[in-house]
C-alpha cells in the first residue's frame, strides 16, 4: 500500500506531507515503515510526554477498551471519578473540573466560563501567545498567519506584549472578563514569563475583578520541572487549560476551576465525549507514570543538561537559547526551515516555533545518551550550509 500518495490523495490540504511514513514508537524513538529510527524531538508538538507506547497507558487503554469507550458525564463512572480525585489534588485551589477532547476546547470552555461567571464579554491576551484554532481560542492568539483567512473573529478580544505589565494593567477594566496567558509561549518563540508579570497579573486580575486563565497545553504535565509551568512563578490562576500529555497520547482535554468561577448550572455547555472511559483510564495511568518515574525531576535534570550543551555550541547562527525543563528554543539568527529539513535527513525530529526558533520538545523519557546525538546533530547542522 503507497501510504504516502494515498495521504496526499485524499488528505483535506491543510497539512504539508512529509514523505516519512511512521509506523512504531517506543519512548522517544519512531520508526518508519522500512524500519529507519528516528529521535523524536518534537513529541506530536508536546504530547508524548511519557514517550511512544509507553506500556503502562497501552495495558489500561487495552484493558478499559474491553469494558466501557463511552459514557455521557450525566452518569458517573469508576475511571472518571478516579480522574477527579486525583487532578485536582495537582493544585488543590481548583478542586472543580470540566473535561473535553483537546487544548481548543478546553480554552474556548474556559472564555465561556469566564464570560458567563462575571458577565462580562472582554479578553484579554498577549501578542505571540498561541491558544487554539477554533473561533474563541483563535480570537485570543495572536499570529495573522493563522487568523487572518478567517476574521471577522469573535468581538471584544485585545492583546498586550508580552512580560510588559504596564500595559496589562492598563488594558484590564470593568468589562475584563478574564486574561488568559501562557507560562511559556510554545508556538510564540519559547518566552518564558517574568514571574513578575504574573504576579503583577493575578493582583490586577483579582483587583479588577477578572479571571486569570493559565494555558498549561503545551507546558503542562512536567515538561518545565514542575507539573505545571506557573508553579515556577508561585501563584495560583482561576482557570487552567490543559491537553496535549494528559492521557499519554489519547486525545484529551480539561479545564481546572477555581472558587471565582461561578454560575454554573446544568445544560450551560458539555462535551459528547469529554470524560469517556476510555480517556480517563489512559490519563489516570499516565499521571501514574509521571509519579512513579519522577517526570517533573527528570526534565528538570535532563533540561539543564541539554540546555547546557546547546550553550556550548560554537555556532554564530545561535542568537539565544531558552527554555525551561524540556521546553527549549534555539534562536537563531536566520529562518530555521532549511536546518529543520537538515535535521530530518540526520533522522532528528524538532519542531519551529515562530520563523527563526528552534523548538524542542523530546518526551521527558530522553536519555542523556540520546541527548548527546541530538546535540551532536544540531553542532554539525549548524556548522554547514544548508
Amino acid at each position: 500500500m503507497d501510504i504516502f500518495r494515498i495521504e496526499s490523495e485524499h488528505t483535506s490540504g491543510l497539512y504539508t506531507k512529509q514523505p516519512i511514513v511512521f509506523v512504531r514508537g517506543q519512548g522517544a524513538l519512531l520508526w518508519d515503515a522500512d524500519g529507519n529510527e528516528y529521535l523524536d524531538c518534537n513529541s506530536g508538538h508536546g504530547v508524548a510526554n511519557l514517550g511512544h507506547a509507553h506500556p503502562k497507558v497501552a495495558e489500561a487503554i487495552s484493558e478499559q477498551s474491553k469494558k466501557l469507550v463511552t459514557l455521557f458525564e450525566t452518569f458517573p463512572n469508576d475511571q472518571r471519578a478516579a480522574l477527579m480525585k486525583k487532578i485536582t489534588s495537582l493544585v488543590p485551589e481548583l478542586n472543580r473540573v470540566f473535561f473535553c477532547n483537546s487544548g481548543t476546547e478546553a480554552v474556548e470552555a474556559a472564555i465561556k466560563f469566564a464570560r458567563l461567571s462575571t458577565g462580562r464579554p472582554g479578553i484579554v491576551a498577549s501578542m505571540r501567545g498561541f491558544h487554539g484554532r477554533t473561533m474563541g481560542a483563535l480570537s485570543a492568539t495572536w499570529n495573522k498567519h493563522y487568523r487572518s483567512a478567517f476574521e471577522p473573529l469573535v468581538p471584544e478580544y485585545s492583546h498586550v506584549p508580552f512580560n510588559n505589565t504596564e500595559r496589562l494593567k492598563e488594558s484590564v477594566n470593568d468589562q475584563t472578563a478574564a486574561v488568559i496567558l501562557e507560562a511559556i509561549q510554545g508556538e510564540g518563540g519559547i518566552y518564558i514569563a517574568d514571574t513578575a508579570y504574573l504576579q503583577a497579573a493575578r493582583r490586577i486580575c483579582s483587583e479588577k475583578g477578572t479571571l486569570l486563565i493559565i494555558d498549561e497545553i503545551q507546558s503542562g504535565f512536567c515538561r518545565t520541572g514542575k507539573m505545571f509551568a506557573f508553579q515556577h512563578m508561585e501563584i495560583v490562576p482561576d482557570m487552567i487549560t490543559i491537553a496535549k500529555s494528559l492521557a499519554g497520547g489519547v486525545p484529551m482535554g480539561a479545564v481546572l476551576i477555581g472558587p471565582r468561577v461561578q454560575g454554573f448550572s446544568p445544560g450551560l455547555h458539555g462535551s459528547t465525549f469529554g470524560g469517556n472511559p476510555l480517556s480517563c483510564a489512559a490519563a489516570n495511568a499516565a499521571l501514574q507514570v509521571m509519579e512513579d518515574e519522577n517526570l517533573a525531576s527528570q526534565a528538570q535534570e535532563k533540561g539543564e543538561y541539554l540546555k547546557e550543551k546547546l550553550e556550548e555550541l560554537n555556532s554564530p547562527l545561535i542568537r539565544e537559547v531558552r527554555g525551561l525543563g524540556l521546553m527549549i528554543g534555539i534562536e537563531l539568527k536566520q529562518k530555521v526551515a532549511p536546518f529543520l529539513k537538515a535535521l530530518q535527513d540526520r533522522h532528528i525530529l524538532a519542531l519551529n516555533a515562530g520563523l527563526t526558533t528552534i523548538r524542542l520538545l523530546p518526551p521527558l523519557v530522553i536519555s542523556k545518551e540520546q541527548i548527546d546525538t541530538l546535540v551532536e546533530q544540531l553542532s554539525e547542522v549548524l556548522s554547514s550550509e544548508v
